[in-house]
């Protein structure tokens, strides 16, 4: 049984190592796999691990882009040290408009729309979005090319569309990644910003979780919760150099598609199986 657990909580790592960074909306996956994978704990626990297994995957950006985000590097010179004090700050501003919407409505946020229907229409209206704002795009030359060239103001703009993902089934990293190609910059500042994004933001979803739950763990809850970091580290190290890979090469309408496939098949399986 001890051992079906960490199998469980190994899956759940690799969803979510896999969706946090690609734009498909981690919460439509995790919906659909708490449908067949039902961890045998507490629903504090569990609802404390759907969020603290983010660890694993922003681990995977710092150790992927420390050079870039560090700050204090004997490697860089002072102008770039500066460069990288001032990205931080841009991080910091665009990650505010989420924050402060987040802690006044959260509750009130997930009683009214965290179900599977609001979730299915997010994954289907991104998905469209994505497929139609690439056909736009494709007619534009970016404006904004590298990191240094984002300003405070588009960082901030950015971080307007970061709020629309507290609806669940929007996809944090296909909302910022949406509003960052509308704002002039290329898919790869997108992605790399919305990477940036995610330190923060999920460090302090994560921390308010663990605060919630309380420090008191069973032997067998730390080897879940491990194995789940873990597994989401390794994925999420693979994912974001697949996805890094993917968009120089080729655009985002493909994933548009899958979220309006997944997006259906979430609908119909809520509507037709689950309510029986």
């Amino acid at each position: 049984m001890d051992l079906l657990e960490l199998l469980k909580a190994a899956i759940l790592g690799i969803i979510e190592g896999i969706t946090e960074w690609l734009p498909i909306s981690s919460t439509g996956h995790m919906i659909l796999a708490d449908e067949f994978i039902k961890l045998n704990t507490s629903q504090a626990f569990k609802d404390m691990f759907l969020v603290v297994i983010q660890l694993g995957a922003i681990l995977a950006v710092v150790v992927l882009y420390f050079h870039k985000l560090n700050p204090f590097s004997r490697k860089k010179t002072p102008t770039e040290r500066r460069d990288t004090f001032t990205l931080w700050g841009k991080v910091i501003v665009s990650c505010l408009p989420a924050a402060v919407i987040g802690l006044l409505f959260d509750d009130m946020i997930e009683s009214i729309f965290f179900n599977y229907v609001t979730v299915s229409i997010m994954l289907i209206l991104y998905g469209v979005l994505f497929i139609l704002v690439e056909n736009w795009n494709k007619r534009r030359r970016p404006k904004v090319r590298t990191l240094s060239n984002l300003s405070y103001r588009t960082a901030f703009c950015i971080g307007l569309f970061q709020v629309l993902a507290l609806i669940p089934g929007t996809s944090r990293s296909g909302a910022t990644i949406l509003g960052g190609i509308l704002l002039g910059a290329s898919r790869t500042v997108s992605a790399e910003f919305t990477f940036f994004l995610a330190i923060p933001v999920m460090f302090g979803a994560s921390f308010l979780k663990m605060v919630k739950f309380g420090f008191t763990y069973t032997g067998m809850e730390i080897a879940i919760l491990l194995t789940g970091l873990i597994v989401a580290f390794v994925v999420s190290v693979l994912a974001i150099k697949f996805l890094m890979g993917y968009i120089k090469k080729h655009d985002f309408k493909a994933f548009g598609y899958y979220r309006i496939i997944l997006g259906a098949l979430v609908l119909l399986y809520f509507l037709v199986f689950a309510n029986g």
